[in-house]
């Protein structure tokens, strides 16, 4: 059986089924879910639990049944709504995802013809490039974390980090932010008892414990976020700047660290795991003046950077 759908994806497609099919029996909603014919039925109390009307009659001609009662709410777009929703789908996905693309499709079905035909032309002949950055986590892993959050319960988490180490730790999850295409968790470490930010794609397995927790009162869950991305990690770093920091924030990633003022310039501190990159990719793009004060790994890192730049420039043979 199918373990890698959330029971709330479960429940909602159990209500598809029984209002395109009704008497649908427990053994055919099984079938059809790809489930035991208990876990059908728990997906039924489910709804039920959700104050849908769910009705069962026994016998060779019974089944579920959605009761009179049942009225769904209409989702109503005008033509600019819509136009942005899809623009926003293919922003954020651009192709290649078929569960995506079936939502979208639905959505876009239940329009009336006016917007609905609008909305279809954009989404066949309007394109995006993928974000070399972006990384999309499995939903089933990012509900589950939300669904912890919400619920305001740790959670202990397997994670696999870039160099590909994994480990198992609790965590108090305190807010998911979406940056630049990514998707991360904001939490406090009970291992480490500091605030630490893990990439959701990189979470293997989510269990939410019985233990509650609160998050800060004075959370700013993007603010945390921006300051906590570059701290933690192997080797320190320390990058010296004379202009004013003002000048130099528009060039500084949140990943790089932290900026602090230093008499008339300023100062960037943080840590990375991967000083090359730190080096070859972040660094060599800022086009302003800089020291790179610490850590021994970076200064290595830059110098092999300059020297092979140094290299490119040598005179050539006549």
């Amino acid at each position: 059986m199918s373990t890698d759908i959330s029971p709330t994806a479960r429940a909602l497609r159990t209500l598809e089924i029984l209002q395109a099919r009704p008497g649908t029996t427990a053994e055919e909603l099984a079938r059809r879910l790809g489930v035991t014919e208990r876990a059908a039925r728990r997906y039924v109390g489910i709804l039920r639990e959700a104050g849908i009307p769910v009705e069962s009659v026994r016998g060779p001609h019974g089944g579920y049944t959605l009761g009179r009662g049942l009225k769904l709410p209409p989702i109503v777009f005008t033509q600019a709504e819509a136009l942005v929703l899809v623009m926003a789908v293919l922003d954020g996905q651009p192709a290649g995802d078929d569960l995506l693309g079936g939502a979208l499709g639905k959505v876009i079905r239940a329009l009336p013809d006016s917007v609905g035909r609008q909305a279809a032309a954009l989404r066949e002949h309007a394109a995006a490039a993928p974000d070399r950055n972006a990384a999309r986590p499995d939903p089933a892993t990012t509900s589950a974390l939300v669904a912890a959050i919400a619920a305001g319960r740790s959670v202990v988490v397997t994670y696999r980090n870039e160099g590909g180490n994994e480990w198992t730790t609790e965590v108090d999850p305190w807010a998911v932010v979406v940056r630049h295409g990514r998707w991360y968790l904001l939490c406090m470490s009970h291992r480490a008892q500091a605030v630490r930010t893990y990439r959701i794609d990189r979470v293997r397995s989510v269990e939410q414990t019985s233990h509650a927790f609160e998050p800060p009162a004075d959370l700013d869950p993007v603010r945390s976020l921006e300051e906590n991305l570059g701290a933690g990690w192997e080797f320190p770093t320390r990058v010296v700047f004379d202009a004013p920091i003002e000048q130099v924030a528009p060039w500084i990633r949140g990943p790089m660290g932290r900026l602090e003022p230093a008499g008339e310039g300023c100062v960037l501190v943080g840590s990375t795991n991967n000083p090359t990159m730190y080096a070859q990719e972040w660094l060599a793009a800022v086009s302003l003046p800089f020291r790179v004060e610490g850590g021994p790994e970076l200064r290595a890192a830059m110098a092999t950077l300059v020297a092979r730049l140094t290299a490119a420039l040598e005179t050539l043979p006549e």
